[in-house]
């Protein structure tokens, strides 16, 4: 016989949702997941780092806006134009903003940053971020392509090199990477034009093509940037990598430890040796972000590649402050945030780095 109250079923579907500790459970184990993320040394390396890379970036901003203040011309002049009176060269100027004094521009830029407002360019009119958009990927994709060519050069040349030191190998490595060092990038852009397109007129020797035209004319129209851009970095890894490596395979204990347990040369090179010398790698990748960034001022001008490097150049020339400082920005903060990766790849290889303990 059934009671006249009835009772509620739990598995029943109908009987409404339970107030029971199924979410006091998962409210727990939210916070339990947050407090181990919170007290990560990873994430407290990565925190560290940014906040640190905040007042860097602001710095270079100020410095960048204090030089260009400093650079001599007018840009309300350049832009009504030589032949423009008093009168509408200060129409101009009001108009620029550039009436207001020094520290109040500067703010209402870092404003506009702040919110995703870049202003205009005092040249094209237009929107600076319409320019960045447009610039930016072909930059990046110089950049990271020459970076993939330096590694994959530089990392097989190396291991065979310091597989047997001071044989033919080495030596031919050691030869051409000097020889190819001594060349400044500008030159290696000309004469790789000379070669491939001039003389044997395989790739074109200027222009881009767009990745959204097809993915085989956009990688001819760049390997000849990414090779001038590539070639020298990944002489100058070749030769750090293969000495690191053979210092390390003469005294390293551990290599000797390996060795004793019956580990071949080239698990020993690879596993063991290896290892260790990436840590110095992973130093000069950091350090050389800035130097390839400003390689690609020159390349992107002898290659005529519409990037980052030729509007830059283009606007300093034009003084487009505006340009010239979200410029100057993104090439700092590409640099700064290299080192931040460098920085926690350290942690990751080595947890001594991370708990703060080496």
């Amino acid at each position: 016989m059934s009671s006249g109250t009835a009772q509620a079923n739990p598995a029943d579907p109908a009987a409404g949702p339970s107030n029971g500790p199924a979410p006091a459970a998962a409210a727990a184990g939210r916070e339990s997941t947050l407090r181990r993320l919170a007290g990560s040394p990873l994430l407290r390396l990565i925190a560290r780092r940014v906040l640190i890379a905040i007042p860097l970036l602001l710095a270079v901003s100020i410095l960048t806006f204090i030089l260009l203040e400093a650079m001599p011309g007018d840009p309300a002049r350049n832009q009504a134009g030589m032949d423009a009176t008093a009168a509408e060269v200060e129409a101009v100027r009001q108009r620029m903003g550039l009436d207001r004094p020094a520290p109040e521009r500067y703010l209402s830029w870092l404003g506009g940053f702040v919110t995703g407002d870049l202003g205009q360019s005092s040249v094209s009119g237009q929107p600076v971020t319409t320019l960045l958009a447009q610039r930016l990927p072909v930059t990046l994709e110089l950049v990271g392509l020459a970076f993939v060519v330096s590694f994959v050069v530089s990392l097989p040349v190396a291991l065979l090199a310091a597989r047997r030191p001071g044989g033919l190998v080495d030596k031919a490595v050691m030869v051409m990477s000097m020889t190819l060092l001594a060349i400044p990038n500008f030159v290696m852009a000309i004469l790789l034009v000379l070669v491939f397109a001039v003389v044997l007129r395989l790739l074109p020797a200027i222009g881009y093509v767009p990745l959204g035209e097809g993915l085989i004319p956009n990688l001819r129209s760049v390997i000849l940037p990414v090779l001038a851009l590539g070639i020298p970095i990944a002489c100058f890894y070749a030769r750090f990598l293969r000495g690191d490596l053979v210092e390390q395979l003469k005294s390293a204990d551990y290599v000797d430890t390996a060795r004793a347990k019956g580990a071949g040369p080239w698990r020993v090179l690879w596993l063991h040796a290896f290892r260790n010398s990436s840590f110095g790698l992973l130093t000069l990748v950091g350090l050389n972000v800035g130097g390839l960034i400003g390689g690609t001022v020159i390349i992107e001008q002898i290659y005529a590649m519409p990037g980052m490097g030729m509007l830059m150049l283009q606007a300093v020339g034009s003084l487009d402050t505006a340009v010239v400082q979200i410029c100057v920005f993104i090439f700092a903060a590409v640099a700064v945030f290299a080192n931040l990766f460098v920085d926690v790849m350290y942690a990751v290889l080595d947890p001594r780095i991370r708990y703060g303990s080496h």
